[in-house]
């Protein structure tokens, strides 16, 4: 008497295989939704109460980034302008233009802008502007070519991997100092020599970059 139905022994090797494959397929879709742009937010382009361009005010009139992120040098956030820089300008030029109503609007009732956060780290994790662009990293390492974005978006993934990357051989990435605000600025071919150097210069201490306290604070 038959117990099993004929290919019953080709349907328990494929189930065995599909038992073994399953979990390796699970932890692949988690590894891959992980890294993809639509958990890191990667070239995500958030919303704004007025859709300031980068490309028009810093690519097309020049203006440098000091300009309205005041605190780069000196502080762990770069900073927003108050409404009054907005208006340095908006009170001669534009000044009945209607996508710039909320700035008018914020200007008469003395209340700032609510800008959406393009970049926002977790808040485990330590990071400041000014150790970075005081210490050879220029704006485009992170925010890619911002003077050429009519709305800002996201240009890095921000994953712990994407930093470690950098830390562990920052000489990529240095520049000297007066090319900090270049946003046209492209790496020499000796950038590794020249980084080198400059890491030395700038005394960074390549050993400590990779320290858990170093972003975990």
């Amino acid at each position: 008497m038959q117990i099993f139905r004929k290919g019953a022994d080709t349907t328990a090797r494929v189930l065995l295989v599909l038992g073994a494959l399953t979990p390796l397929a699970g932890v692949g879709f988690a590894y891959a939704f992980h890294r993809a742009s639509y958990t890191t937010g990667d070239a995500r382009t958030p919303r704004q109460p007025v859709p300031f361009s980068h490309a028009h005010h810093v690519g097309g009139l020049g203006l440098d980034c000091r300009y309205c992120h005041t605190s780069v040098e000196k502080s762990r956030f770069a900073g927003m302008p108050p409404t009054e820089t907005c208006m340095t300008c908006h009170s001669q030029i534009w000044t009945n233009a209607a996508m710039l109503a909320p700035v008018r609007e914020s200007l008469a009732r003395d209340e700032p802008l609510r800008w959406t956060r393009v970049y926002d780290l977790p808040g485990y994790v330590y990071f400041d502007h000014s150790s970075h662009v005081n210490n050879g990293v220029g704006c485009t390492t992170c925010h890619g070519r911002i003077d050429r974005m009519p709305l800002t978006r996201q240009a890095a993934p921000l994953t712990m991997a994407w930093c470690i990357d950098c830390h562990r051989d920052p000489t990529k990435a240095l520049r000297p100092k007066n090319a900090i605000f270049d946003l046209g600025w492209t790496p020499p071919k000796d950038q590794d020599e020249q980084g080198a150097r400059l890491a030395v210069r700038y005394h960074i201490r390549l050993r400590h970059l990779t320290d858990c306290s170093t972003c975990h604070r």
